[in-house]
């Protein structure tokens, strides 16, 4: 039988896929990080978990790694260069990066660090964006782009960027826009930077289709555009219009999609250049995808272009057009804030305890008075082959069925309905053990396997940590980031510690589908095992919520430097939430809590129910609690324990992953 070897997981968990030369695993089966795209040596995880355990902080752990940041802003930006060369485009690229995919301000500080040499600017979509963004510290020609909605305070925002010197242009979204736009900057003494979005009949593809199109929520309709042309020209504002703006959704998987959009909006450009109009700026939106799942196709967690193929195809595409029409090529604006952030952050979640379906610790001794339900389903075990294996298959459900509707008429105690439920579960695990001789396996079958894989159970919450793959089924990476070197055995879903239903991950990645269970290693007794959620930098962080008041999670920030231990340094620490914080949010007093517990333990020691002494270390006790983390404390002891047994029932059975913590 062949050895497990590194290479045999880099394929179980497709890293060469989707990782993009960013992630690799050492010769000792840890998981390595590449922030220079498989450049220069890795960063080891464990080792930074390591080190942060030292530092006090407990999992789950998010762990940005600031130069991949860097890296995928010069990779995009030298994209589109390497495009504008090739096809001699007589313009330039000028991005922007949208902050609603990843605010933290080290994220954003390092995307524009990154970008200053190409004036890479940034993209604001609310009040509170645009205010944090006009005051930071970007190049002279880098563009602040204005989207969303907005009110007057909002534009008079933007209008005091422009007279700060700064190159704010405000993106018509709406065709009352423009008026407040022209009436504010004539009270200000302003003269405006204005885009407009168009309604374009192109669509995108992927989850985000219908974000596009003739029914955008955002954008003006081909009649709204013209109408706002005219305006501005008789307010005297004809040549404040720089800039044409349209999106067709996040997340485009097909490359056809991207070029089919930017001829239309190219059509459109070249229209209003024709009709007088000074444009300088073609931003053709967000949209480059990002490859979550390695398949490089146009499935909805994935996509069939590379980033060069994407700058080539818009720059190509918006030559074409101009040379067509005759007229001059505009500056390429693009607003890709998911292929700029996904990469660079790594959720790390420590798995502390199992439940094996079907896996019952008590072995429930055969009676002579036990009920025919049961004796068949004994038959049915002990008679079953591989030749008969479907026949006593089916007939064990039926035996199952039947006995629930037995117990629900009074007909069946609860003892032998215990007993056909653990017979069944027997042999169900007979027939997933056969299940790879088999030349054919039945849809049956399949089922089985399923319904058998174990339940891991993380220290996370999927409504924090990764909302939209609860919310829109989004696939991301998920791979130990130990233990490399030794084969995974076991079949599992991963389950998450808030009280939900719904917090469980139960799809993952595949090249050619989705997979409903994820290979995982057996758990050892008294050694921690990690896993890795990957891709998670646009989107997650941000939006998570306070289900369950879970909060923010412990976080550090990994720089390279190869005159450091293990070839890197933690430059910041972030600390999650605490109980006291969480609740605090939501308009709960700590120091009242406090109060309150006092006056309860108070009362009690008076009644002689509790010691003073005793009172005094549960005072603290709440306190502390109040102090901690909001999640699992793995790292103290716990009551949860292994179950002997033997002691109860006499059997040899080991309760090893029954859903009791190890």
């Amino acid at each position: 039988m062949k050895s497990w070897a590194v290479s045999d997981s880099l394929k179980q968990y497709h890293l060469e896929n989707w990782g993009d030369q960013y992630f690799n695993i050492s010769p000792g089966g840890n998981l390595t990080v590449h922030p220079r795209q498989g450049l220069g040596p890795g960063v080891d995880l464990m080792r930074v978990i390591a080190e942060a355990h030292s530092l006090g902080l407990e999992m789950p752990l998010l762990v940005r790694f600031q130069d991949i940041i860097r890296h995928r802003v010069i990779a995009l930006n030298e994209a589109f260069k390497k495009a504008i060369i090739e096809n001699n485009y007589h313009g330039k690229y000028q991005g922007v990066y949208p902050i609603k995919v990843n605010q933290m301000r080290e994220v954003v500080e390092e995307v524009i660090d990154a970008g200053a040499p190409y004036n890479y600017g940034l993209e604001a979509g609310s009040k509170a964006e645009l205010t944090a963004v006009i005051a930071m510290e970007l190049p002279p020609e880098a563009l602040v782009i204005v989207n969303g909605y907005k009110d007057h305070s909002v534009i008079k925002l933007a209008l005091m960027g422009v007279k700060l010197g700064k190159k704010v242009l405000i993106v018509v979204e709406k065709l009352s826009e423009v008026f407040k736009v022209v009436e504010l900057s004539k009270e200000l003494s302003v003269v405006p930077l204005i885009g407009m979005r168009c309604k374009l009949g192109s669509k995108g593809s992927g989850k985000w289709e219908s974000s596009g199109g003739e029914l955008a929520k955002f954008g003006l309709t081909t009649p709204e555009l013209i109408f706002a042309v005219n305006y501005l020209r008789q307010q005297g504002f004809n040549d404040s219009f720089k800039l044409l703006h349209f999106h067709i959704g996040s997340q485009v998987t097909y490359i056809r999609t991207v070029k089919d959009a930017v001829k239309e909006a190219t059509r459109v450009y070249a229209e209003l250049r024709k009709m007088g109009c000074k444009l300088e700026y073609l931003d053709v939106g967000g949209g480059l995808g990002v490859d979550y799942d390695g398949s490089h196709t146009d499935f909805e967690s994935s996509m069939n272009y590379s980033l060069q193929e994407y700058c080539n195809d818009v720059v190509y595409s918006v030559q074409e057009i101009c040379a067509n029409e005759e007229v001059p090529v505009p500056t390429i604006v693009s607003e890709s804030g998911r292929a700029i952030a996904a990469h660079h952050s790594v959720l790390v979640v420590n798995i502390f305890g199992s439940i094996e379906v079907g896996n019952t610790p008590l072995d429930l001794p055969e009676h002579d008075d036990e009920h025919n339900v049961v004796k068949e389903m004994r038959y049915a075990l002990q008679n079953m082959n591989l030749k008969n294996m479907m026949e006593h298959l089916n007939e064990a459900i039926e035996r199952k069925e039947e006995a629930l509707s037995m117990f629900k008429l009074g007909v069946l105690n609860l003892e032998d309905r215990a007993k056909v439920e653990h017979l069944f579960w027997k042999i169900c695990r007979k027939v997933h053990h056969w299940a790879p001789d088999l030349r054919y396996i039945p849809e049956e079958v399949e089922k089985v396997s399923k319904s058998l894989a174990d339940q891991y159970l993380c220290n996370f919450s999927i409504f924090q940590s990764m909302p939209d793959h609860w919310a829109i089924q989004q696939l991301f990476p998920i791979v130990p980031l130990h233990r490399l070197d030794e084969e995974p055995s076991r079949n599992a879903t991963l389950v998450d510690i808030t009280c939900d239903s719904d917090g469980k991950v139960s799809k993952f990645i595949d090249l050619r589908d989705v997979k409903d269970t994820l290979k995982l290693h057996p758990l050892k007794d008294g050694e921690p095992y990690y896993i890795g959620l990957f891709m998670t930098g646009a989107y997650q962080d941000i939006m998570g919520d306070l289900h369950n008041l879970f909060g923010k999670v412990n976080e550090v920030h990994v720089f390279l430097d190869e005159t450091e231990p293990g070839g890197y340094y933690i430059e910041e620490v972030i600390r999650g939430n605490n109980v006291a914080s969480v609740l605090s949010w939501i308009q709960y007093s700590p120091a009242h809590l406090e109060k309150e517990i006092k006056g309860l333990i108070d009362k009690k020691v008076r009644e002689g129910v509790i010691k003073p002494r005793e009172g005094v270390d549960l005072q603290n006790f709440y306190e502390n609690v109040l102090q901690g983390y909001t999640y699992i404390d793995t790292l103290k002891p716990t009551l949860a324990h292994k179950v002997d047994t033997d002691s109860v029932s006499g059997s040899s059975e080991s309760a090893s992953g029954t859903g009791l913590l190890q």
